[in-house]
Parts: structure tokens; sequence; C-alpha cells
């Protein structure tokens, strides 16, 4: 028997889909759903699209710079300022009269008659000449070692430690010399000894970089400069200036632990509470 309606025909709504009701009409398959998993339950729809995890990217490799091994106006300014210095009086020491460059030698010399009586323009004045002018080794290692130097340390210590072994270096060389002439040991003509040049404070920086390289670097830097400076002393060719750079590289290594301590700047007071 047929069921029959009565009243206004209404729009009927679509069957939902799923499976077909008994006795009812066919329902409408669910649409397919696509982008699930197999074999795992309560998949309800389509999952959501996970991002995959981001794979870290490998650091990049540091550029190898050369020119770093260079001082610079901005980079390093001490180093920089200082090589120009000492290249203009490497230019007067190669182009004037020889009479000429004796006497600016003889008046920077760091014997203990100008210690006596003028120490401090002795000492700084005696730092503005290279002993074999701007081709010896001395002024290579200067530039590479200073800009190492304050590379890694700034300009007030790379200072201080390049000054440090210039004045205490000389200071320990030329006082035994005064004394020993007092004792009538040495001639008088000692006290006006010519001492010039910047290879103390050079051995003090070497001393004081090799501590901030590490193992690998440090010790290829320092076994082979204090070796040559100590075959040096055994040759005994001069024996005060020899003794002068083993006392400047000392001093270069035992400011090890104030060159590895960081800078901390200073501390700001708070600003008070309204």
């Amino acid at each position: 028997m047929e069921r029959i309606t009565k009243g206004p025909a209404t729009a009927t709504s679509p069957p939902l889909p799923g499976p077909p009701l008994p006795g009812g009409p066919a329902a409408v398959p669910p649409p397919p759903v696509t982008g699930l998993l197999d074999g795992v339950p309560r998949q309800r729809g389509a999952p959501a699209v996970c991002a995959a995890a981001p794979v870290p990217a490998r650091p990049p490799r540091p550029a190898v710079r050369p020119w770093r091994l260079l001082p610079t106006p901005a980079g390093t300014p001490f180093t920089f300022a200082y090589a120009t210095v000492l290249a203009v009086t490497s230019v007067v020491a190669a182009v004037a009269d020889p009479a000429l460059v004796h006497a600016l030698h003889q008046g920077s010399s760091t014997d203990v008659a100008h210690l006596i009586r003028t120490p401090v323009p002795v000492l700084t004045a005696s730092a503005l000449w290279i002993a074999g002018g701007i081709v010896s080794p001395y002024a290579a290692a200067f530039v590479l070692v200073l800009t190492a130097l304050e590379r890694r340390t700034g300009g007030v210590r790379a200072a201080c430690v390049f000054l440090a072994g210039h004045v205490l270096a000389t200071l320990a060389t030329e006082g035994p010399v005064g004394l020993a002439v007092l004792a009538g040991r040495l001639p008088p003509t000692s006290l006006h000894r010519l001492d010039y040049g910047i290879s103390f404070g050079v051995a003090a920086s070497i001393g004081a970089l090799a501590g901030l390289l590490g193992p690998w670097l440090r010790w290829p830097l320092l076994v082979p400069v204090a070796g040559a400076l100590l075959s040096d002393l055994y040759a005994y060719a001069d024996p005060l200036t020899n003794w002068g750079h083993l006392i400047a590289l000392a001093t270069g290594v035992a400011a090890w632990p104030l060159l590895r301590r960081p800078h901390r700047p200073a501390a700001t007071s708070p600003a008070p509470i309204p």
C-alpha cells in the first residue's frame, strides 16, 4: 500500500549522506574524504596539513678576509696610527743625511744618561724608530702582531701591553748597566750605549697574543719565538738586548689573565621611581 501525503507540497531537503534507511530512498553517498591515513582511528574530515619542521640551517663558514691582517683606521686605530708614524720615521732614516740620522738616534737612545735626565721623553722617542728600517723583520712583526692583538683586546689594552714591554724591558736592562758603572765593573762609556727601537714592545705583544689564541696556534707561535731569543742570548753577541727581549716576552705572557678578562661596560644607576 502506498502512503499518500496530504497537504501542500513542500520542498524536500536532499537526503543526508550516509547508509540507506530501511524502506526509504537510497541515501546520497558521502563525499570522498581525501588526506586520511590508513589504519588511524578518529579521523574526521580532512586532517590539517602539518607544516614540516624546519631543518636547522648550517652556520655559514667564516669567510677568509686577508685584509683583516692589516691595520685599518676604523678597525685598529692605534696600530694604524702608530704604523704610519713608524713609516714616516723609516723614510726619514732612509733618505736623510747619515750624520743627521745618527744624531736623531743618539738623542732618542734609552741609555742610562738619558734615562736619568729625561726618562719619559726618551722612552717615547726611542719607540718611534725601527732598528734596521722598514725592511726589518720587526716592522712586519709589528704590523701583523699588533693588528691581531688590537682586534682581540682593543686599542687601549694593546697599547698598554706594548708600552709595558718597552718600558719594563728597557729599565730592567739599563738599570744593571748603571749599577755596574758605579761599581767600577763597566767603563763610563757604557752610560751612553745606543739603544732604540720597537723590538721590546713587539716581543711583549707576541707573548700577549699567544695567550689569546687556541692551543694549536699558541704554542707554535710562542715556542719558536722563545727558542730564537734564547739562541740569541746563547750567542752572547748583544746580551743586554737579548735579555730585554726575553723580559719583554715574559711581560706579555704575564698579562694573559688581564687580557682574557672580558671587558665590562660601566654599570648605569637605575632611574628613580616617580
